[in-house]
């Protein structure tokens, strides 16, 4: 199978338009046109996740983390990034890494937290801001409902739990086309006035190039006005951490017992209890310390993510329960996700899933 074929349908999953600013995300190392004879799904890319990729036949690795964050001046081996990709460039084998773009869907990493701890109820911690456009057009009247539909077709319109949203003003436009101009209507060197209609209508940041290619393609004009401006609005359905309630509520103690349990931290580091019992939980896989605030002004009893630092479980302040249960155990879900994505997609195709622990904490 081509490699290209894989990346199209995993970024159809998670789509990088939906992945942070400061991360590093997308076909890392490999040619996009390269056959793919099987994948190997991790958390993390090591040298040795590159070992097992090549005692089991898997020419692409599909990693949660990127091994490539920040740039590479140079590769000669001197550290363990370089050195992974040095192998995985020796031995053919492609590194493709989805991070934040798995994070901020409601089918990523805070859902495999939630469905560990069987939160019910559930919604996005940190709606995405910057994720939600509006393009605005101006569309010759008898073409209208034509273009109008492709743009819905194309995804445009969708906003929150509403679809087919548009909003539309009856107008002029004039327009003058010189020698080199093929007008539609009117004549070249003549002023001349159409009746318009402008149209403006909302779409999510990552299905741009769709809308415009549907705009494009069905709107009469030769030159198309138009512009796209990023809304306030925070996109509902996309974001950082979850939040969702337990089925019952817990004493603080047994619910940090339970999420040892569930979460298979040999050590979790927490504020103080609160007297309350926990109901509504705040989770958000990785680093998660941004999002303390926003898991107080939820109404969360808990808050559990990993990577807190000393002066941070302070800011619990007798509100919440912060508990820090791991990085790695934090995201552990995240690979399981993927290679369920990845197996129902391609049904006669090898996904294994990888074996190797890479959490690189260990605990006395």
């Amino acid at each position: 199978m081509n490699l290209k074929t894989i990346i199209n349908n995993l970024e159809s999953f998670a789509p990088l338009a939906n992945a942070e600013d400061f991360d590093n995300v997308g076909l890392l190392v490999g040619n996009p046109d390269s056959e793919v004879s099987g994948i190997l799904v991790t958390l993390d890319t090591l040298e040795k996740t590159v070992d097992e990729a090549i005692a089991k036949n898997c020419n692409l690795i599909v990693s949660f983390h990127p091994i490539i964050f920040s740039g590479l001046k140079k590769i000669t081996g001197k550290n363990y990034v370089e050195r992974v990709v040095l192998k995985a460039i020796r031995h053919d084998i492609a590194i493709y890494a989805i991070h934040t773009a798995l994070d901020n869907l409601p089918q990523g990493v805070s859902k495999g937290m939630c469905d560990a701890l069987g939160l019910e109820n559930r919604k996005i911690l940190i709606p995405k801001k910057g994720a939600i456009k509006k393009l605005t057009t101006y569309i010759p009247k008898d073409a209208f409902e034509m273009v109008r539909n492709a743009l819905f077709k194309a995804g445009a319109g969708n906003i929150g739990n509403y679809e087919e949203c548009s909003f539309s003003l009856e107008g002029e436009g004039t327009f003058k086309g010189n020698e080199a101009s093929n007008p539609v209507v009117g004549s070249k060197g003549e002023l001349h006035t159409e009746p318009e209609k402008q149209l403006h209508i909302t779409f999510e940041a990552r299905l741009e190039s769709k809308v415009l290619s549907a705009l494009f393609s069905t709107h009469p004009y030769e030159e198309v006005a138009y512009e796209i401006t990023t809304l306030d609005n925070a996109n509902q359905n996309i974001g950082m951490g979850m939040l969702g309630d337990l089925p019952e509520a817990l004493e603080a103690m047994a619910f940090l017992n339970r999420a040892k349990q569930v979460f298979h931290a040999e050590g979790i580091r927490h504020s103080a209890l609160p007297e309350k019992p926990v109901k509504r939980v705040a989770v958000l896989g990785g680093s998660g310390s941004f999002a303390i605030e926003a898991a107080k002004a939820a109404g969360a009893d808990a808050y559990i993510t990993a990577d807190l630092k000393y002066h941070q479980f302070y800011q619990a302040e007798n509100q919440l329960l912060l508990v820090d249960i791991g990085h790695y155990e934090s995201e552990q879900y995240t690979k399981n996700i993927m290679a369920d994505f990845l197996t129902k997609k391609f049904t006669n195709f090898a996904v294994v899933l990888s074996e190797e622990n890479t959490n690189p904490i260990k605990y006395l």
